[in-house]
């Protein structure tokens, strides 16, 4: 096949044709320039089809009452009607078809903006229709979540009221038992821990050492200091995944504190941690061989049998 031809316009402005000859650079820049363009619409279709992913959490301390108890997790909503919208709804939908038994949000569900100025503001953008959605949400031991960085940006409070008008309860710094059969789960959520007041030990004041506890804390890099506290797993996001992964380099960029632990399944001692690549994107509305995230996890007694697979992931709208 014969190379592009472009069109020279001279002074007397008829237009004549040159070929214009394919160098190494004009090559790879157009190579570039393609792939760009490729990217940018594969990406915009990647991040409205979320993808679940089924993991398995052993735990030694779990109460047979609890075993094969499921926990859908969202995350890293950054609600926008033009861009999030669609993944959220796509993502709620999809939860309510696994009929979990609980369902946890673990943060960013608004986004600060990118230059300073509003902190503690009480104008929190698209925080109302971002709660009308979840409320949506259902689970049999109801709907729990924690604030994540973005969110504590803002006036708290005009996050949380709108989600607990939609039946989200928002865990500060604080615990609560999940019983069945007359044994406990418990669930604590701890305040953000690059723009918020954690406080693990007053969140674990109550929860007594040998009983199981999981963890909501919006970054995953916070489990480095988990691990020295009787926690049994801890859920977070704030990774994004990286959100554009690149063949051969990966993720483009990491936030702090999401940096050890960017995604999935890992095990630090007796401490399970899984992070979620969110549902939502931030700044650009891509997403580059990391789709959003709605994360079935069930929890196993006792611990993993070797050689079993813990995460499965089963394509962008399964069951």
């Amino acid at each position: 096949m014969s190379p592009p031809e472009a069109i020279e316009y001279v002074d007397s402005w008829e237009p004549t044709l040159r070929v214009l000859p394919i160098t190494r650079r004009r090559f790879l820049w157009s190579a570039l320039g393609a792939a760009a363009l490729v990217g940018t619409a594969v990406g915009a279709n990647e991040a409205n089809h979320p993808r679940l992913e089924r993991v398995d959490i052993f735990l030694p301390k779990l109460p047979d009452a609890f075993d094969g108890f499921k926990i859908a997790q969202l995350s890293d909503f950054h609600y926008d009607s033009h861009f999030s919208r669609a993944p959220i709804e796509a993502g709620i939908g999809i939860v309510n078809t696994l009929h979990p038994d609980l369902v946890v949000l673990t943060g960013d569900f608004v986004t600060a903006p990118l230059m300073g100025g509003l902190h503690g503001s009480s104008k929190v953008p698209d925080a109302d229709p971002c709660a009308k959605l979840l409320a949506g949400l259902r689970a049999s031991c109801g709907v729990f979540g924690v604030l994540g960085n973005h969110d504590e940006y803002f006036n708290v409070q005009s996050i949380i009221d709108p989600l607990h008008s939609g039946g989200i309860r928002i865990l500060r710094n604080e615990a609560v038992a999940i019983e069945r059969e007359g044994r406990r789960l418990w669930l604590a959520g701890l305040n953000d821990i690059i723009a918020g007041e954690p406080d693990l030990n007053q969140a674990l004041s109550g929860v007594p050492p040998d009983e199981t506890t999981a963890l909501l804390c919006h970054e995953p890099d916070f489990a480095d200091k988990v691990v020295k506290y009787p926690v049994d797993l801890q859920l977070s996001g704030h990774s994004h995944g990286g959100q554009v992964r690149l063949p051969l380099l990966g993720a483009l960029y990491l936030p702090p504190l999401a940096r050890r632990y960017p995604r999935g399944l890992h095990r630090l001692g007796r401490l399970s941690l899984y992070t979620n690549r969110g549902i939502g994107t931030i700044r650009v509305p891509l997403r580059l061989d990391c789709p959003p995230e709605i994360t079935l996890l069930t929890l196993r007694c006792g611990t993993q049998p070797p050689g079993a697979v813990s995460t499965i992931s089963v394509g962008r709208n399964s069951e």
